[in-house]
């Protein structure tokens, strides 16, 4: 018979984002649901909860079939671009507005890659911001200023 055996690095992740999935799922319990058609606050939170939830029980599944391959170095360029730029979006949303926010952090973003040159990343920011402004802004009907205070001359 044969022993189970889990690989710790990707039992930890699997655990980590199975033990994140859980409690966001919790949080979001407390607001309003609302159905699929009429969604409320904690609908959409509670999905995405528990998509995170079944990545961490695949990832989890995954360690004991699999051993991993061992860490490599830690990729700093991608923490130096990739963690700032929610907070930047966070911190300019209302000043720039959901467009030029958006768009320039996508484009913060965007250079966490080495490989990543202007004119790809500026197209992509835009893709990304027109993408972003069609669902949300129009489609969603989300009340979000497009262009803020710090836009208007």
């Amino acid at each position: 018979m044969n022993k189970l055996s889990i690989d710790p690095v990707n039992g930890a992740c699997g655990v980590l984002l199975m033990a994140a999935g859980s409690f966001f799922a919790w949080q979001s319990l407390e607001l309003e649901l609302g159905t699929a058609f009429r969604m409320g606050p904690g609908y959409f939170p509670l999905v995405l909860a528990l998509i995170l939830t079944l990545l961490g029980l695949v990832v989890l599944i995954q360690a004991t079939r699999y051993d991993s391959e061992p860490l490599g170095a830690i990729a700093w360029r991608g923490a130096f671009f990739i963690l700032p730029a929610p907070i930047f979006f966070g911190l300019t949303v209302r000043g720039l507005g959901f467009v030029p926010a958006l768009f320039l952090t996508a484009l913060i973003a965007s250079f966490a890659s080495a490989r990543m040159k202007i004119l790809p990343a500026l197209v992509l920011a835009f893709a990304v911001t027109v993408f972003a402004t069609a669902v949300f802004s129009y489609g969603l009907g989300l009340p979000y200023e497009r262009f803020g205070p710090w836009t208007r001359f």
